[in-house]
């Protein structure tokens, strides 16, 4: 059956920007309708910035960003590296052994209902200023979506496969690598486009309790100034942050997984 030619198949680029188009549009409208009502509502730059005031004040400030943009990356890639071979490991040892996962989940779940903004300045008040605090707090936030992903993709394995390769001899520890690991990542990959999401707002909180540099030390620093301008500068760089690493989760996702890669041009 002759192949269907590559120039009637539509490129990926032109498709990924026809799906980003509605939110780059709503994310334009937002900012225009903002800065209309900044610009004729009467209210003060102090209490409302326009949004063009906020990127000349945050181009003016630029260096003052970028320096602090650099501390809060390193700890949110290092405490979210972290996070993924933890959730790993345990997600590992509680599949192979039930009593471990029955034991162990109750205590993830409560982990999760701490507030941040009550558990950070403790983090910072037991292990310091520096770098581990916010390792340990972006690990928190971020190691719970993963855990649950990993083991309802384990969860998820063709019983079909599982008792092809048992039939076949094949031991407990083959029957993960080959048949419910596999399984898992596209879970996987779901709780970690979740979790990243959550890496950089953990490492901002973390340094707004206590840092010498970084984007939370900035806002606070820019708060207590009263300049909800370079405020908002620092926020946009830290969403910038988040997009350009779920970006990256996704890209990641993507060459991980060629098969689903495959099953999208099928259905396309």
């Amino acid at each position: 059956m002759p192949s269907r030619p590559a120039a009637s198949a539509p490129s990926a680029l032109p498709r990924a920007i026809a799906d980003a188009a509605p939110a780059i549009g709503a994310a334009v409208a937002f900012l225009v309708l903002w800065e209309l009502y900044a610009d004729f509502s009467g209210i003060r730059p102090a209490i409302l910035p326009a949004p063009s005031r906020v990127v000349a004040q945050g181009w003016l400030n630029r260096q003052a960003l970028i320096d602090n943009t650099w501390p809060t990356l390193g700890a949110t890639v290092s405490g979210f590296g972290c996070s993924l071979a933890v959730a790993f490991v345990f997600s590992v040892l509680m599949d192979f052994a039930r009593p471990i996962r029955r034991a162990l989940f109750p205590l993830f779940v409560i982990s999760q209902t701490l507030p941040l903004v009550a558990i950070a300045p403790l983090i910072v008040l037991w292990f310091g200023f520096g770098l581990l605090p916010k390792i340990l707090l972006v690990a928190l936030v971020t190691f719970f979506p993963m855990l649950v992903a990993l083991l309802q993709g384990y969860e998820a394995t063709d019983k079909d496969i599982s008792e092809l390769l048992i039939s076949m001899k094949a031991s407990r520890w083959r029957i993960f690598l080959l048949a419910r690991l596999p399984s898992a990542l596209p879970y996987f990959f779901a709780g970690l486009r979740i979790a990243i999401t959550y890496a950089v707002v953990g490492a901002i909180f973390a340094e707004y309790a206590g840092a010498a540099k970084g984007l939370g030390i900035y806002i606070l620093t820019a708060k207590n100034n009263f300049r909800p301008d370079l405020v908002l500068a620092a926020v946009f760089v830290s969403a910038g942050l988040t997009l350009l690493l779920f970006a990256i989760a996704v890209l990641v996702g993507h060459l991980a997984m060629p098969w689903r890669r495959s099953e999208t041009s099928a259905s396309s």
